[in-house]
């Protein structure tokens, strides 16, 4: 029971619960950086690449991306307003008008990072992408899973989606000030950059953005009233933030971006 009460209270807003089958056709243009989305130059910085995004762009390949997490990748009824579709949006705003960039999301509810992983190898034949974003770590720290066997899981997962030819960014737990006494999250936090310092992987510290959008006071993430407005916001300013990531790690040169 204790664990179902932290899990509501873990996913953003209590809002974030709909399956999304693909992100992106319908997502609006994105406009400027809105000052709310705002961040230090670290918080979007890697030093480890990602050389088949870069490749597929230089190319003038598709870029397929899948986002492999829970239900708070996800926005009930505006699917056009999750992180993955601003992302995608941003991609195509930020990449050459020829570059075709295509999101889709699996959703693992409510599933650890070995359950997770346990279904990558055929999730990988089905869907062949160039990029996965896998989000995890809430379910883990949740369910108090043993740091060492998160960390096993999360190793498994990454070997997984890499001998299937994909490049792979770590993403970890959401912030949430509302359940941070509640749940240990940095066990989960520091296993998650261990592996991806042992596997030269770029590691997007979601944790460290949105406690710095709180702490700073962009966004009230303890508050609860304002419910899907906020999920929305947070999310566009999350889809930005990804997309430079993505693009930065991908070493993509001035010229192979349109603007």
């Amino acid at each position: 029971m204790k664990a179902k009460v932290l899990l509501s209270l873990v996913l953003l807003c209590g809002c974030l619960a709909a399956p999304l089958a693909r992100a992106g056709d319908a997502a609006p243009a994105a406009p400027a950086v809105p000052p709310a989305c705002e961040l230090p130059s670290y918080l979007l910085t890697s030093e480890s690449q990602l050389p088949k995004v870069a490749d597929a762009v230089k190319a003038g390949k598709p870029l397929e991306i899948l986002v492999i997490g829970s239900r708070s990748t996800t926005i009930p009824s505006s699917e056009s307003s999750s992180y993955p579709a601003r992302m995608e949006a941003m991609l195509k705003d930020k990449l050459p008008p020829s570059e075709v960039v295509h999101v889709s999301v699996e959703i693992q509810s409510k599933k650890t990072a070995e359950e997770t992983a346990g279904t990558f190898v055929k999730l990988m034949e089905a869907k062949t992408p160039t990029l996965v974003i896998w989000q995890t770590g809430t379910v883990d720290a949740i369910r108090a899973i043993d740091p060492d066997d998160f960390r096993g899981a999360v190793t498994e997962g990454v070997t997984a989606l890499q001998k299937a030819g994909a490049d792979v960014v770590l993403m970890n737990l959401q912030y949430s000030p509302r359940t941070e006494t509640m749940i240990s999250t940095q066990p989960f936090l520091d296993n998650m950059r261990v592996v991806a310092q042992e596997h030269d992987i770029p590691l997007f510290d979601r944790f460290a953005i949105m406690r710095q959008w709180n702490d700073q006071g962009q966004f009230d993430l303890f508050n609860p009233t304002r419910g899907p407005e906020l999920a929305k916001q947070v999310h566009d300013c999350l889809g930005r933030a990804l997309a430079q990531f993505v693009i930065d790690a991908a070493r993509l040169e001035p010229a192979q971006q349109q603007n």
